[in-house]
């Protein structure tokens, strides 16, 4: 299947789920407040946030009185125009250069999909030419390195790793200094999820920054969270979390195609204004897809992509 075709099948649940319902509510109906505190109710239950669901609400009302909109077809399509305009925040590249050394740091809790998500990076780069390193300094989980491991033999990448509960911090940097004496692009840091414990993993990912800091100052740097699609508001409330001990600069939202929740990833992007470079569609190494605004609202709204020039 072909990039659209992919999100379109991915997003199945998230459409029938979100655009059938909303799209239900307002047909043949008139604008009125009783809509409006449906509409917004539909949209909390669709798993777009509290917070987000009543502040597209708020711009609805507005743009409904300044534009006299009196049917619910019209509503549907200034509710679309906000929620692409949402989407549209989210989508900024992640930059890499070939020669220069970056340090992408990995968070997220247990069971969201990080370290294989790590490990369909680690593939992803390679395919386009990066030399990658893998550091396995999640040492808290037992199956972590092994697993990250099984990703770096599949990719045909180098991986750093210690023992069960070692340091952490001692594993990156044995990663940085593997990094630099084999001139990679990019290291690749998978850490451990321990967010019940959160004063432990907030002293853990605070050494690590301070020794990544330290050995290499001047290198670029990223600090992804891994979201469970699946998990719906809850995914938010990791975000505001993670976000208090991590300095993060972007969100890779995983499983959506297992879910009807994937609308959360505008609650994501309108609540924690980071950018989301990736997402997952599917379990295959090729599943793991750059964001595409437009595309990811073409098959959220099951619309034929634009040609290229073209306005969505």
């Amino acid at each position: 299947m072909g990039l659209f075709d992919r999100l379109k099948s991915g997003l199945g649940k998230t459409r029938g789920g979100f655009s059938g319902k909303i799209g239900s509510l307002l047909l043949g109906r008139r604008v009125d407040e009783d809509l409006f505190d449906e509409l917004e109710e539909a949209l909390i239950e669709a798993d777009l946030g509290i917070s987000t669901s009543m502040a597209l609400m708020d711009r609805l009302r507005d743009r409904a009185a300044a534009e006299k909109i009196r049917d619910g077809e019209q509503l549907k399509e200034a509710l679309e125009e906000e929620l692409r305009a949402i989407l549209d925040r989210g989508q900024r590249p992640l930059v890499t250069e070939k020669g220069v050394l970056k340090v992408i740091l990995v968070t997220g809790v247990n069971g969201v999909g990080k370290t294989t998500t790590i490990g369909k990076m680690a593939a992803k780069y390679k395919e386009e030419g990066y030399r990658v390193i893998l550091c396995a300094a999640d040492t808290f989980r037992a199956a972590a390195a092994e697993q990250l491991t099984l990703w770096a033999e599949r990719s045909g990448v180098d991986i750093v790793k210690h023992g069960e509960g070692a340091d952490p911090g001692a594993v990156v940097f044995d990663g940085i200094k593997a990094a630099v004496s084999r001139k990679a692009d990019i290291l690749l840091i998978d850490t451990a999820g321990r967010l019940q414990n959160k004063n432990n993993l907030m002293a853990e990912l605070r050494k690590i920054n301070k020794i990544i800091d330290r050995e290499l100052p001047d290198a670029p740097k990223e600090s992804l969270l891994v979201l469970d699609a699946s998990t719906g508001q809850n995914a938010i409330s990791q975000a505001h979390s993670f976000g208090e001990i991590v300095d993060l600069t972007g969100i890779i939202l995983t499983k959506i195609d297992g879910t009807a929740k994937g609308g959360i990833i505008v609650g994501i992007i309108d609540e924690m204004d980071l950018p989301v470079y990736y997402v997952g569609v599917g379990e295959g190494v090729d599943d793991l897809q750059d964001f595409d605004a437009a595309g990811f609202a073409s098959a959220l709204f099951e619309t034929a992509p634009a040609e290229e020039g073209e306005a969505i």
